[in-house]
Formats: structure tokens, C-alpha cells, sequence
């Protein structure tokens, strides 16, 4: 079945790292890939601009569109992808909610910037907000100059507080599907053992991966999740990691951590973030 993906981009480097990465992603499917940008103007700022100038800058933006869909079909040259533009000076929230309604995507890309410390795991504000507040389309976050890796090892962060929808975990068998990958759940443990709804949720969620390659994970309770997933991303060679935001969930009680409501959000390796069907 044809794809659809949806890439926003501010004509950054990064932004085009994200590109590169979902294209090489899915070199084998079939995809027709929408290039956004918003120029996310608010009605206070245009209020202050002239109609010329206006113009002007939604021109500049929509030759730099067509620019990078032209810099897509000359340096991917795969028949099995297509590109199209979308130019709106709305916010970008709103812009992709719109565009995920109206063009039926099945996955958004973004970039976020690098850090330079090995072990911090940030995102940018922006990115945070649209993880939060996103909950028609699963979002894939791409770490700037992130070079292609198979995911051959996904690892799936969990507390077992959850009882999983079959479907909310689509996005997740899918993409195991397309590289062979292992499933790799991992629960960080709040307390020393699992409690009696825990393991049902667990065995539920083994059953929903029966035909899958999987492997579950326990790991002790840190001071800091951040910490705690970078240890096991290291240790098992992971190369994207998954996680379905669900209110109180796992990614949720990450978010809400001071130093990451302070400076952000930086994933080490490709970050797909599911919303919640309940």
C-alpha cells in the first residue's frame, strides 16, 4: 500500500538530514512524500507588514519548496517515491493537522538539532510542543546528521501500565516489518517487582507481538528515564527507538522532567512517537 509522509522544514540542515533519512527509510515502498513549510506568521506580527513584503516572503519560501523537491527527485532518483509541496502561513500545529486530514499521512518526519554531549537526549521546544499536542499521525524524529542505520534492533520503553490497543501498535509491527527488526520492550521498573496489572499487561502486549522477533527487557529504576533509556540504547546497539504517548504514559512522565522542560529533548537515535488511541 502507497505511503504518505509528511516533512516540514525550515530549509535547515537538519531538516534535510530528516529527508535524507526517510527516504533511505523507505527506499523500498512505494511513498509519496509532502514537503511542508509554515511560514507562522501570527496576525499581530502581519498586522505590522506590508502586503508587498508579505508576498514576498511567501515567494521566497515557495521557490525554496521547489527547490528542495527538485534537490529530492535529482539525488534520491527512485522510482518508487513522488514529491509534492506545501506552502501555508498558518501555525505549524495547525498547518499539519490540516494536511494530515486533507493528504491521509500515514507518518510525519522532522529534525531536530544535535547536542554535543554523548549523553544528552534533547529536542528542541518546538519539537516537544508538536510531540504533546500531535495526535492524529505518529511522528518520526531524525538527530541532525544522523547517518542511515537498517533499524534492526527497536527498542520499545514501557511500564506495563497500559493496556496497548491492538491497533496503536500498527506503526510499530510496520516497521518492523520492513527491515526483519527485533522488538526489544523495556520497562523500567517503579518498583522492585511488576505489579498483577503490569504482568497482564505484558502478556497482552506479547501476545499482540507473537509473530514478531522480541525480545522484553527489566531494568532497575534510576533517578533520571533519560538516563536510563541512553544505558540501553548503548548496551543493545539500538538503532530507533518507539514509544506511544498515552496520557500519564511513559514518554509523557519524561517530558514532565525539569532539565527537559528546561532545555528540551534530543533523541541519540531516530525517535518514533505514537499518539494514543485512548
Amino acid at each position: 500500500m502507497k505511503k504518505s509522509i509528511l516533512i516540514p522544514t525550515d530549509f535547515s540542515d537538519n531538516a534535510w538530514s530528516a529527508i535524507v533519512y526517510a527516504l533511505k527509510l523507505y527506499s523500498d515502498v512505494e511513498c509519496t512524500f509532502y514537503f511542508l513549510h509554515s511560514t507562522n506568521m501570527r496576525l499581530s506580527t502581519m498586522s505590522n507588514i506590508s502586503n508587498k513584503l508579505l508576498r514576498s516572503i511567501s515567494d521566497k519560501a515557495f521557490k525554496e519548496l521547489e527547490e528542495l523537491k527538485d534537490m529530492a527527485e535529482i539525488s534520491n532518483a527512485n522510482s518508487n517515491h513522488e514529491f509534492k509541496i506545501i506552502l501555508s502561513a498558518t501555525d505549524l500545529l495547525d498547518t499539519l493537522n490540516v494536511s494530515i486530514e486533507k493528504y491521509n499521512i500515514d507518518l510525519v518526519v522532522m529534525g531536530t538539532k544535535g547536542a554535543t554531549g554523548a549523553k544528552e537526549f534533547f529536542f528542541g521546544s518546538n519539537t516537544v510542543h508538536i510531540i504533546k499536542k500531535l495526535k492524529r499521525c505518529p511522528v518520526l524524529i531524525v538527530p541532525d546528521e544522523f547517518d542511515f542505520i537498517e533499524p534492526k534492533q527497536i527498542a520499545f520503553p514501557t511500564d506495563f501500565n497500559h493496556l496497548y490497543d491492538d491497533k496503536e501498535l500498527d506503526p510499530l509491527r510496520d516497521l518492523a516489518e520492513l527491515y526483519n527488526s527485533k522488538i526489544l520492550p523495556v520497562c523500567i521498573l517503579s518498583n522492585e517487582k511488576l505489579t498483577g496489572n503490569q504482568e497482564i499487561n505484558m502478556t497482552q502486549l506479547e501476545k499482540h507481538l507473537m509473530n514478531y522477533n522480541t525480545s522484553f527487557h527489566v531494568m532497575p529504576n534510576y533517578a533520571k528515564k533519560t538516563v536510563e533509556i541512553n544505558d540501553f540504547i548503548e548496551l543493545l546497539e539500538i538503532n530507533m527507538l518507539v514509544m506511544i504517548n498515552y496520557k500519564h504514559s511513559f514518554i509523557e512522565r519524561i517530558l514532565k522532567e525539569p532539565i527537559i522542560k528546561k532545555i528540551g529533548f534530543h533523541p541519540l537515535i531516530p525517535f518514533l512517537v505514537i499518539p494514543s488511541l485512548s
